[in-house]
């Protein structure tokens, strides 16, 4: 007998998580959950608060981009830490994110999906999900860092400059997705993954893994600094987060994501 597709709204997830999404706030429409959760978290909300919601009307990407957040189609939520690390460790948790994520679709949706350096969830050479670290930091302290997700899922069309770079997952993969399963496996993974980084506090004891499924790894890329951009092959990344591209002349560069985009020569990916 086929098994029934789980088709639970939203709201009705199951955690079985320890922490995280320990304190739920479920909306309709949101302007951002990064944004309700940063208030959140300056009302002094507890790590582990979940914001999620339906729609956004003003959902943020890297470098400011907006992210198409239409109602009932998607997956967006923000997490929030509060973490006892140094500030300058707090880029790495965009990629402890990403990982969860990654192994999250495979688990929840039986295929192979890749990250694009640093955090872009990639299905078929198409962008399937985006991720956004925000931290509040003072006086050499964090007092908080949310990251928020966005996860295509519903099919739906893209229009633009993404009608080519970005598509859902029960478009590539022609099946039913559960947002509230695949929410539920997101969460579980972060949690066992996060607990390794505090381990050693770098991505040491996950940088195996995430290079597994770098799709960067051994292609041609092409950096592009403030400064200018060059070419070389991406080989994987450092213990925090950095990724190795070997140039021309044979010298290794490790490139910090900040401002720095990586792209494929001949595409997104």
């Amino acid at each position: 007998m086929k098994e029934k597709p789980d088709d639970r709204p939203l709201r009705e997830i199951r955690l079985r998580t320890k922490w995280a999404g320990n304190r739920l706030e479920y909306h309709d429409s949101l302007d951002s959950t990064n944004n309700r959760a940063r208030l959140l978290a300056e009302e002094g909300a507890p790590e582990g608060t979940l914001v999620l919601a339906e729609s956004q009307t003003a959902g943020k990407g890297r470098r400011g981009r907006n992210w198409v957040s239409p109602p009932g189609k998607n997956l967006y939520f923000t997490l929030l830490l509060r973490p006892a690390f140094a500030p300058d460790q707090a880029s790495m948790l965009t990629l402890v994110m990403a990982l969860a994520v990654q192994g999250a679709i495979e688990e929840a949706c039986g295929c192979r999906a890749m990250i694009k350096w640093p955090n872009d969830i990639v299905l078929n050479g198409r962008k399937i999900t985006g991720i956004l670290t925000e931290m509040d930091a003072r006086d050499g302290r964090i007092n908080s860092v949310v990251i928020g997700v966005g996860v295509n899922v519903k099919a739906q069309e893209f229009t633009g400059e993404l009608a080519d770079r970005a598509a859902s997952l029960e478009t590539e993969l022609k099946q039913n997705v559960s947002r509230a399963l695949l929410l539920e496996k997101i969460l579980e993974r972060f949690e066992k993954d996060y607990a390794l980084f505090l381990e050693t506090l770098d991505l040491s004891l996950l940088r195996e893994r995430y290079n597994d499924c770098l799709i960067n790894r051994n292609r041609e890329v092409e950096v592009l600094e403030p400064s200018g951009a060059y070419m070389g092959v991406a080989e994987g990344i450092t213990a925090d987060g950095r990724l190795l591209v070997r140039v021309a002349d044979g010298g290794c560069r490790e490139v910090y994501a900040g401002e720095v985009s990586v792209r494929g020569v001949y595409g997104y990916v």
